[in-house]
């Protein structure tokens, strides 16, 4: 079974990326979660960077604020998709460091990028790579993408009433 790594550089950043843990688990898609800091743990991130995909890693959600380097660094060593999370913490200015951070990726260095504080997003996409090759997984976003439908259609009719 494919994994999705979710990675963030302290546990400040955790309160954003539970939404992609939860998400993840709501799919079924088997997800491990490290702190993992470039800027505090570099030797760290560079090993996780150049094995993740030696360990059944198929996807890594990489949160990080203020500078926000690590879904960048974590993408220079590593095959594997990364999606970024910006996360807004305590030294941001108000999120716009961090979103610019991890949008801004040099050619060749690829992060595909959520919204700010948008983990739940992250989640989810990182199933629909997953489910592009993997039917049962895509079975589940199919059918969780029919569930979003049905609740809109629903708080249009509770609105009528």
């Amino acid at each position: 079974m494919a994994k999705v790594a979710v990675i963030m550089g302290s546990t400040s950043d955790l309160p954003v990326m539970q939404d992609a843990i939860d998400v993840l688990k709501e799919l079924g898609v088997e997800t491990v979660v490290d702190i993992v800091s470039a800027h505090r743990t570099p030797e760290k991130m560079y090993d996780f960077g150049k094995n993740a995909h030696l360990k059944g890693i198929s996807v890594i959600i990489a949160g990080a604020g203020g500078a926000a380097h690590l879904p960048g660094m974590v993408a220079s060593l590593s095959p594997l998709p990364v999606i970024g999370v910006p996360v807004k913490s305590s030294n941001s200015i108000d999120g716009w460091d961090s979103v610019l951070s991890i949008l801004q990726m040099p050619s060749g260095v690829p992060v595909a990028t959520v919204a700010l504080n948008g983990a739940k997003n992250a989640g989810i996409l990182a199933a629909q790579i997953i489910g592009s090759s993997n039917k049962e997984i895509q079975a589940t976003i199919v059918s969780y993408k029919e569930f979003l439908k049905d609740k809109v259609i629903k708080g249009a009719q509770e609105i009528k009433k």
